[in-house]
């Protein structure tokens, strides 16, 4: 069996209170989420082309507003026919729960989502990238929500049908 590269930090403890984006792509890149509707055919309120969920992507939008509870926030997030852009919070643990890590964060919006379908959805792994700054978190908000108007020229794009 092939080993896979370990894509995370070293040393890095990805339960700890922080944000991060994260990104996670359907099986085979296939675009089972979603359709982008350009503006000429429908339009949000602000103009900007319209994001029509599947039923597969309305599960998903489902599971990740189930997702925010547990010292757990989804700040953004966009559902775009082949993947997911979020913004994940890792709160300060005041309630004396605990807080999961990003990877039990992730796991269970695919692992959900997957049981639901009763087929394999996703690919196995996730990007995520550790936000550290106001800047970057503005630049990656605002990269999510004009995710849609970008569609046709997104590296995800050309994924399967």
């Amino acid at each position: 069996m092939q080993k896979r590269k370990n894509i995370r930090l070293r040393e890095y403890d990805y339960s700890q209170a922080g944000y991060y984006f994260v990104t996670f792509c359907t099986k085979d890149m296939k675009q089972t989420l979603a359709t982008v509707r350009p503006p000429d055919v429908g339009t949000d309120a602000l103009g900007r082309p319209y994001v029509d969920l599947t039923p597969l992507g309305k599960c998903v939008d489902e599971t990740i507003q189930i997702a925010n509870k547990n010292n757990v926030r989804i700040d953004k997030y966009v559902i775009m026919p082949n993947h997911v852009h979020m913004i994940v919070v890792l709160d300060d643990v005041e309630d004396g729960r605990g807080r999961p890590s990003l990877q039990t964060v992730v796991g269970s919006i695919k692992s959900y989502v997957t049981k639901w379908a009763k087929q394999p959805t996703w690919q196995g792994r996730f990007h995520e990238h550790i936000i550290r700054n106001q800047a970057s978190y503005e630049k990656i908000w605002n990269y999510i929500d004009l995710n849609p108007e970008s569609w046709e020229k997104d590296c995800y794009f050309g994924g399967a049908s």
